[in-house]
């Protein structure tokens, strides 16, 4: 099963890496791939989700053939992860939208820092309030998907 979360989450990487920017501020987009990572920590717990996630930062850098975003896919993705684990225990799962626009803000957080520590300039951190709106708008959509798609599971399959 994780396997499947993995493959739907690099399928879902490579489809929004090829559609073009939603604004022309670079860097932002949505990370339809973390509703997978978020049905991940929900079903089968923290660590298994941190497996579904390094898996598709790894591969989808690979395929991408952006191996320099990796190291901002990382920082981020795990900067978000270790938020996220934390909150799961006392966050109900109708509030995972809550829990995923506090994971992007450090999403944004971590690529940030890492962006400040790759090219040793921290004038970058002027950018940081313009990621994290577009982190929040991001982090409320997929953390909303991510509940809809559990409800979905949990309810099974509707008959017609």
């Amino acid at each position: 099963m994780l396997s499947l979360l993995t493959a739907v989450a690099l399928i879902i990487f490579v489809i929004e890496a090829g559609i073009p920017p939603l604004t022309t501020i670079p860097g932002i987009k949505m990370g339809l791939s973390n509703i997978i990572t978020l049905v991940a920590m929900v079903l089968f717990g923290r660590r298994e989700a941190l497996l579904v996630l390094l898996s598709r930062i790894f591969l989808g850098s690979l395929f991408a053939g952006q191996m320099m975003t990796l190291l901002y896919s990382l920082s981020g993705g795990l900067l978000c992860f270790v938020v996220c684990a934390g909150i799961l225990p006392v966050l109900p799962a109708k509030r995972l939208w809550l829990m995923s626009m506090i994971g992007a803000v450090f999403h944004n957080i971590g690529q940030i820092a890492m962006a400040i520590f790759i090219t040793s300039t921290p004038e970058l951190l002027w950018y940081l309030p313009v990621l994290l709106v577009s982190g929040l708008i991001s982090g409320c959509f997929t953390g909303w998907a991510a509940q809809f798609v559990l409800f979905r599971l949990k309810s099974g399959p509707k008959s017609s």
